[in-house]
């Protein structure tokens, strides 16, 4: 059994003239430990597939199942817990320190402040940004706001990673090692499902392509020769 499933899905925005089907008839499954990841251009609908992956967003028709059991109706319990979507946004209600950040959302989970602030340094370390802990989050680079967001994220241990676009933005020097440490939490057990508007963040997981709301199988034609990731030496 899948971890995830999303059986012929479809979402729309608008109406009449002005309506967009941003999801049609889409279907994917997503095992424990697999790196999943969805080519698309721009408004090609793979924002939207992950919202409503995450139960973010429900689907117009179609069925969303985490573990076997159908998403709608427990999205506030699995979102944040179980499924762990990636926010690269900060609000200022939320504390001052990228530290703060990481550890707000774990007290509506009941666990206590030195627990959080424990599982908060140890998610940081994790995802690489434990430099990042004290600094405010207006202070941090592309690549530290990714990986902050991945940390925000592990902090609750999730069985499921979702992540929007983890490479936009960041520079080409620091891109692999995003890349690489999506594929190492893959390793130990996470699955993964990211979208990507670039070739290289295909590599090492499982490509698919989402063309308008259209899902499919496999990379598209200018995307078949994907450019491995550089490992550190």
């Amino acid at each position: 059994m899948s971890l995830l499933e999303l059986r012929r899905v479809s979402k729309r925005y608008g109406r009449g003239m002005r309506e967009r089907v941003a999801l049609k008839n889409v279907s994917l499954q997503v095992d424990a430990g697999e790196l999943v990841s969805v080519w698309g251009r721009r408004r090609s609908g793979r924002s939207t597939l992950l919202r409503v992956a995450g139960g973010v967003e429900a689907p117009d028709e179609g069925m969303v199942c985490f573990d076997g059991r159908e998403l709608s109706g427990r999205c506030g319990e699995m979102l944040g817990h179980s499924i762990g979507y990636c926010r690269t946004t900060f609000q200022a209600s939320e504390g001052e320190a990228v530290l703060d950040h990481v550890m707000v959302g774990q007290y509506a989970h009941g666990i206590s402040p030195s627990l959080a602030e424990v599982r908060a340094r140890a998610a940081l370390e994790r995802a690489g940004a434990q430099r990042c802990a004290a600094r405010r989050p207006g202070e941090l680079d592309c690549d530290e706001i990714v990986r902050v967001a991945i940390a925000r994220a592990l902090a609750l241990d999730p069985r499921l990673l979702l992540v929007d676009e983890p490479t936009i933005g960041v520079d080409l020097l620091a891109r692999d090692g995003i890349l690489l440490l999506l594929q190492s939490l893959a390793r130990e057990g996470t699955a993964v499902l990211m979208s990507t508007g670039e070739a290289t963040g295909l590599s090492g997981a499982r490509a698919l392509t989402l063309s308008d709301g259209e899902l499919h199988g496999a990379p598209a034609r200018e995307l078949a020769a994907v450019v491995p990731l550089r490992r550190p030496a």
